[in-house]
C-alpha cells in the first residue's frame, strides 16, 4: 500500500464547506487503500478565530509581555483544533482516524521556543496508528522538546511538519493542498496569463519560494529534496493533479520534464536600497557596516561589495533603523526607497548565454531602469522601482515566453 502525506492549509479548514472537499480528498485517497498522514494548519487566515495571526493578538492586547515557552504553547493550540475537528469530521464518515499533537507524533526537536528545529522523529506511534488502518492527523507547526515542553517551528512549519514526516515514513508522495491549482509561471494577482506548470525541480521551486512565491516553505522543499520525496502542490478545491516537485532526473523518467532555460518569475516588494560609497574611506567599511546591520538584527540582501564600498538592499521596515546605524558610523548612504526585487528563475539558465540579454532587453523596451542586479546558478535577480512592478513581471513573463504551454515552446 503507499503510504501518503497530505497537508491541507487554514483556507481549506476555514469553514464546513471547504472541509468537505478536505474530506473528499482523503476519502479517495482511503478507498484506494492508501495509508495517511494528514498534517493540518490552523483554520483559516488573521481575524478568523483559530488562525494563528489572531491567537497573537490575545496576547499582544496585554503588552504582548508573554514569555517565549507560553507563546508556544498559545500558538500550538489552533492546530490542535484543527486536528481534533478533521478527527470528528472523519469518524463521523466512518473513516477511522486519531489525532496527535505534533509531540505525540514523534516529532522531537530543540529547545528555541518560536523557531525549533527538528532533529528526530521516531515514527513508532504513527507506525502503530497505520498498521491499524486509522488516519493519522498531526497538527502541523509544532514538536516537543525531549523534556516534553512544547514548541513551534516558525513561519510556514506545517509544510516543514508534512515533508518532515514523509521522510520519517519514506512515504511515497506528500501533497500540500492549498487554494491555488499549483505553482503558476508568476504570480496572477500581478502577471494575467500565468500559468499553471505541471512539473518543477526541488531547485526551482527552491529558489521561487525564497524569492517570494508563497505556495510552499523552502525549508520544507530542502528537506523534501534531501530524503527524495516527490512533493505535488494542489488545490483543495478542485481534483487536479497540481504540480509536481521533484528532481529533473525523476521528471525526465517519466516524460514530463521539458527543457525551459526559465520556469517563472518571483517578486519581493517594500525593498529599500542602501548604497555607501567612499573611495577614501576606511579599509575596514564593508566589515564595519555588516557587523552594524547583524548586530541589530537586520537582514539585508541583494549585496555588491565593491573596493570603494558596498550596495546592499534591507526592507522597508528596517530601513530608518539601518540609516540611523549608517549615520552613527559616519557614512553618509545613498537611499533608494519604494524598489521591488524580482527573480527569474530556471534550473536550465545555467551556463546558458543570453538569458541576461533578454532580461535587460524587455525591461529596456518597457521603459524600467535596473538599479542593481545579481545571479545564481538558477536565478537572475533585478531591482527596480515598485511602481514598475506589474510592468516588469508582465514584459519577462511574455519575454521568456512563460504564457506558453511546453507543446508550444518559447
Amino acid at each position: 500500500m503507499d503510504l501518503i502525506v497530505q497537508k491541507f492549509g487554514g483556507t481549506s479548514l476555514s469553514d464546513e464547506s471547504s472541509r468537505r472537499h478536505v474530506l473528499r480528498h482523503i476519502t479517495r485517497e482511503h478507498e484506494a487503500g492508501s495509508r495517511l498522514v494528514v498534517v493540518v494548519s490552523a483554520m483559516g487566515r488573521s481575524g478568523e478565530p483559530y488562525a494563528t495571526d489572531s491567537l497573537l493578538e490575545l496576547v499582544r492586547a496585554n503588552g504582548d509581555m508573554l514569555p517565549p515557552r507560553e507563546k508556544d504553547l498559545l500558538l500550538s493550540c489552533g492546530e490542535l483544533i484543527s486536528a481534533t475537528v478533521l478527527c470528528s469530521l472523519l469518524c463521523s464518515e466512518g473513516i477511522p482516524a486519531v489525532a496527535l499533537t505534533g509531540g505525540q507524533a514523534g516529532i522531537v526537536t530543540d529547545g528555541r521556543f518560536g523557531s525549533a528545529r527538528i532533529s528526530e522523529i521516531r515514527t513508532d506511534r504513527m507506525q502503530k496508528h497505520l498498521a491499524d488502518k486509522q488516519v493519522v492527523i498531526v497538527a502541523g507547526f509544532q514538536g516537543a522538546t525531549e523534556g516534553g515542553e512544547t514548541t513551534t517551528l516558525g513561519r510556514g512549519g506545517s509544510d516543514t511538519s508534512a515533508t518532515a514526516l514523509g521522510a520519517a515514513l519514506n512515504a511515497d508522495i506528500v501533497d500540500i493542498y492549498t487554494d491555488v491549482d499549483g505553482i503558476l509561471t508568476a504570480d496572477p494577482r500581478w502577471v494575467s496569463d500565468a500559468r499553471p506548470l505541471s512539473a518543477v525541480s526541488y531547485e526551482e521551486i527552491c529558489n521561487m519560494a525564497q524569492n517570494g512565491a508563497k505556495v510552499i516553505h523552502p525549508r520544507a522543499v530542502e528537506i523534501a529534496m534531501k530524503a527524495g520525496i516527490p512533493v505535488r502542490v494542489r488545490s483543495t478545491f478542485s481534483d487536479g493533479v497540481g504540480t509536481l516537485v521533484t528532481n529533473a532526473k525523476s521528471l525526465r523518467s517519466q516524460g514530463i520534464w521539458y527543457d525551459k532555460t526559465v520556469t517563472g518569475l518571483a517578486h519581493v516588494r517594500g525593498v529599500t536600497q542602501l548604497a555607501v560609497v567612499n573611495g577614501n574611506g576606511p579599509s575596514d567599511l564593508q566589515l564595519r557596516i555588516f557587523r552594524a546591520m547583524a548586530t541589530h538584527g537586520i537582514s539585508v540582501d541583494f549585496i555588491n561589495v565593491m573596493p570603494t564600498g558596498v550596495h546592499y538592499t534591507v526592507s522597508e521596515a528596517d530601513t530608518d533603523t539601518a540609516v540611523d546605524l549608517l549615520g552613527q558610523l559616519d557614512f553618509e548612504p545613498v537611499v533608494r526607497r519604494g524598489c521591488a526585487k524580482v527573480s527569474v528563475i530556471g534550473g536550465g539558465m545555467n551556463g546558458e548565454p543570453g538569458v541576461m540579454a533578454v532580461i535587460v532587453e524587455a525591461l529596456t523596451n518597457a521603459g524600467i531602469p535596473i538599479f542593481q542586479s545579481a545571479d545564481s546558478n538558477a536565478t537572475i535577480w533585478v531591482l527596480i522601482a515598485e511602481r514598475n512592478l506589474a510592468e516588469a513581471l508582465q514584459a519577462l513573463h511574455s519575454a521568456f515566453g512563460l504564457h506558453l504551454s511546453p507543446a508550444q515552446g518559447t
